[in-house]
């Protein structure tokens, strides 16, 4: 049986990199992505984590009806993992070696998704709904565009898309109860 090891590292070259380029932290030399592209890209699903860690709360303190109380509570378990999404976003962003973008201006114009103010509970899962189904469009064009030339942000983006989905499926089954 031959074993062929096609895993060959220059340390000294590794080494001597890392140090001349020290200050640009976890970016190093082996980075393969279009960097300002990616914070480009990262800093739009910021924004649309924002408007929906908005949409989710003010959902969340409006709902009325038989069911919402049950409903508006997971609204806000919803609006807490979006803001968490926007925290790990933005750190990401950060060692990237950009700035993330938590400008209230043009905020809904930076986001995939929109704020939609509407008025029952039923139209509200609906909103919601339809924006998990667009984040997760988004992410999985994300993860497939990052591919491996990034492989720290597309773990990130995978996370992400993977609790969209579980949103995505809790929204679609609450969308059923209340017709």
């Amino acid at each position: 049986m031959s074993h062929t090891d096609d895993f060959v590292l220059d340390i000294g070259e590794i080494r001597e990199k890392a140090r001349k380029d020290v200050l640009d932290g976890a970016q190093t030399s082996s980075y393969s992505g279009d960097v300002a592209t990616v914070i480009r890209l990262l800093n739009e699903a910021l924004a649309t984590e924002l408007v929906c860690v908005l949409r989710y709360k003010l959902h969340h303190y409006v709902a009325k009806g038989i069911q919402s109380e049950a409903i508006a509570a997971e609204f806000a378990v919803h609006a807490t993992e979006e803001l968490e999404h926007a925290d790990k976003l933005a750190a990401r962003i950060v060692q990237l070696g950009g700035k993330p973008d938590f400008s209230p201006k043009g905020l809904a114009e930076r986001a995939h998704s929109d704020y939609a103010e509407v008025d029952t509970l039923h139209d509200m899962i609906r909103e919601n709904l339809v924006a998990e189904r667009i984040a997760i469009d988004v992410y999985r064009e994300l993860v497939r565009f990052i591919a491996d030339k990034d492989p720290t942000t597309r773990r990130l983006l995978e996370d992400i898309l993977a609790v969209e989905e579980e949103h995505a499926d809790e929204l679609s089954d609450w969308l059923v109860k209340t017709r």
